[in-house]
């Protein structure tokens, strides 16, 4: 059905239907950890971040096509998500999860910048150029749409298994799942080993979209970007992921020529969206019609 809406956009918006398609994977994975899990966990922005550092350094020293590139970089966002996940294995929850897997991201941050023969430092570096079919924003939609319908089924088919159940499970009662046999650290692991894999994809999609990556690229703003994207879609929720993703990218565009009314609009939605709408735009579209509860909201 979007196979042909790039035929009807500019430029500028192809750019941005492209860029709607990189924050997908990235809300589908946060939410893995946040929504479904129910870890309090920030580290999100470093996956993305060593996503398109990885890529980027892949493609310009060692002049790797950006597809092959994927296999490393999910490598690296998978381990990044289990090393950002060791806290919550040795019992840390709540605002002493979220505090160090902030410093966490801030860490990589730091790395970026400080690693200047690799990284470029402050003024970040070059993505090289690539071939078709990533040479146009036109040509990328097609193979960015193709990532984030995969990972759209992929994780759809976690959480309809027994480790989805289980993620429910450790959410409602940590303690009482564990008492049920449910290997809790493992599955712990799991989801952020998930979520990595899926945010750093996304993040060497952004790299070869821009093709110039900085270190204030992955600060604390674009956390909260990531974060409002999960919040104003719905916790737990698989379609609340891309609806968010949808919200959160566009709305800003609808205010590009009154500087100042982004953030405060912005601001308002995520304000509102947690006091009358705790689960998100997905409930308030799945509230009317009972078969779709299941389907935009798992809990």
């Amino acid at each position: 059905m979007l196979l042909p809406v790039p035929l009807l956009l500019n430029d500028y918006q192809q750019f941005m239907l492209n860029l709607i398609l990189i924050y997908v994977p990235v809300g589908i994975g946060f939410n893995i950890v946040l929504g479904n899990l129910g870890l309090l966990a920030f580290s999100n922005v470093a996956y993305f971040g060593l996503g398109a550092y990885t890529s980027g350094i892949l493609m310009a020293q060692f002049a790797l096509p950006w597809f092959v590139t994927l296999l490393p970089v999910i490598a690296v966002g998978a381990c990044a998500g289990c090393i950002a996940g060791f806290p919550a294995l040795r019992g840390v929850r709540l605002f002493y999860l979220a505090i160090m897997t902030l410093a966490f991201g801030e860490l990589m941050r730091w790395l970026y910048i400080r690693w200047e023969s690799v990284t470029g430092g402050s003024m970040g570096m070059v993505v090289p150029p690539s071939a078709f079919p990533l040479d146009t924003d036109l040509h990328r939609f097609y193979v960015f749409l193709a990532i984030a319908v995969l990972s759209i089924i992929a994780t759809h088919r976690l959480l309809r298994s027994r480790f989805g159940r289980a993620f429910e499970a450790i959410r409602g009662n940590e303690i009482a799942a564990a008492a049920m046999g449910i290997h809790t650290d493992r599955l712990i692991l799991l989801g952020f080993a998930w979520d990595g894999a899926l945010t750093a994809i996304a993040g060497a999609m952004l790299a070869i979209s821009i093709g110039h990556i900085t270190p204030d690229s992955f600060d604390l703003n674009q956390l909260i970007v990531q974060f409002a994207i999960v919040m104003v879609g719905g916790l737990g929720s698989l379609a609340g992921s891309v609806i968010g993703a949808v919200i959160i990218t566009a709305l800003p565009q609808f205010f590009i020529s009154f500087p100042g009314f982004q953030e405060l609009a912005f601001g308002v939605m995520i304000v509102l969206i947690i006091l009358f709408l705790p689960h998100g735009l997905a409930g308030l579209i799945a509230k009317p019609i009972p078969s779709l509860r299941q389907r935009f909201h798992y809990d």
